[in-house]
């Protein structure tokens, strides 16, 4: 689909090369629009379509029905497909036995800290930054599309005007209509933050510290691929950017163990969509970088850290924080 046709200002009217087909998708998506439905949904929805559009007639509802139930994708894409047609055929009036395919719910294997941390020291300064803020926060990645792209659509949000630089706070926008929240970023990130901006001076308050999503999310894989070569660890390659967010939410419940709380944090309107990560955590003794401190100011860098304190044993203070 044209971008020109994703602007949401108005329809834009047929021309030369603007087809019936892409002329009716867009007027549906402004319809969905005007409903409440926020872009970064409306616009996976369109590419659904648009992709639909290439390899079946959108007006016979039953072929359409046939044409995805013959595809290779998985469960979870097919409801996604399934649901954005039917918004056209609600819109268009038409009627069609709808198909049913049921989402397959995965839990995924969280990655250690360390892990995420390789990659984003061999970052450079402006997505180290970023990655930095995705791994502290747990902000929201869109991800949309077969190919599984991700987009971190809350970062891209975040303008400067929104970070409180004496302490670390955040005030994002919430995707998905969830509930306002503040969330807080580590002391090292914040100086990474004060250095970034020290060095791009022409920087507002109202500026956006992500203008390209997609280039953040090419350099995470990226960089997490030579990562993994460099350091004969594999694994590392799995990670995917969105894991940042999967990463925050288990380690701290395994802190906490409140499940509200989590939820407050990721922005989630229902408690179901948290109750996942109680399941992702498996932390046993031998789960844990154990660190000792003897003064004040060992205790303040292994807290910035993200160490948590445990108490003191003899004459030092013990800290500890999940691999």
């Amino acid at each position: 689909m044209p971008k020109e046709s994703m602007t949401w200002v108005q329809i834009p009217p047929p021309a030369q090369n603007t087809t019936p087909l892409t002329y009716r998708i867009v007027r549906l998506l402004i319809h969905l629009k005007s409903k409440g439905l926020r872009d970064s949904t409306l616009k996976p929805l369109g590419k659904r379509l648009e992709r639909l559009s290439k390899a079946v007639d959108l007006e016979k509802p039953n072929r359409v029905a046939e044409y995805i139930s013959n595809q290779t994708w998985s469960e979870s894409y097919k409801h996604n497909v399934v649901n954005a047609y039917n918004h056209y055929v609600e819109f268009y009036g038409m009627k069609w036995q709808r198909p049913y395919y049921r989402r397959v719910d995965r839990i995924r294997r969280v990655p250690r800290e360390e892990q995420i941390n390789k990659v984003i020291h061999a970052s450079r300064a402006k997505y180290a930054l970023c990655f930095s803020i995705l791994r502290d926060t747990g902000m929201r990645i869109l991800r949309y599309s077969v190919a599984q792209i991700v987009k971190p659509v809350e970062l891209t949000w975040l303008r400067i005007k929104d970070i409180d630089l004496e302490t670390g706070l955040l005030y994002p926008g919430t995707a998905k209509l969830g509930a306002g929240r503040v969330l807080k970023i580590r002391a090292s990130t914040l100086a990474m933050l004060k250095r970034y901006m020290s060095t791009n001076e022409q920087l507002s308050t109202n500026d956006k510290l992500c203008h390209k999503p997609e280039k953040l999310t090419l350099n995470w894989c990226r960089n997490r691929n030579s990562v993994a070569e460099n350091l004969g660890e594999p694994e590392i390659k799995q990670i995917r950017l969105y894991d940042l967010r999967h990463h925050y939410a288990t380690m701290l419940y395994a802190k906490t163990k409140d499940i509200v709380h989590v939820q407050r944090q990721l922005g989630h309107r229902r408690i179901t969509h948290t109750l996942r990560y109680i399941h992702m955590v498996d932390l046993d003794a031998e789960s844990f970088i154990v660190k000792v401190a003897t003064n004040v100011e060992e205790s303040t860098q292994l807290l910035e850290q993200a160490f948590e304190y445990i108490g003191p044993i003899e004459n030092v203070h013990v800290f500890r924080k999940p691999k």
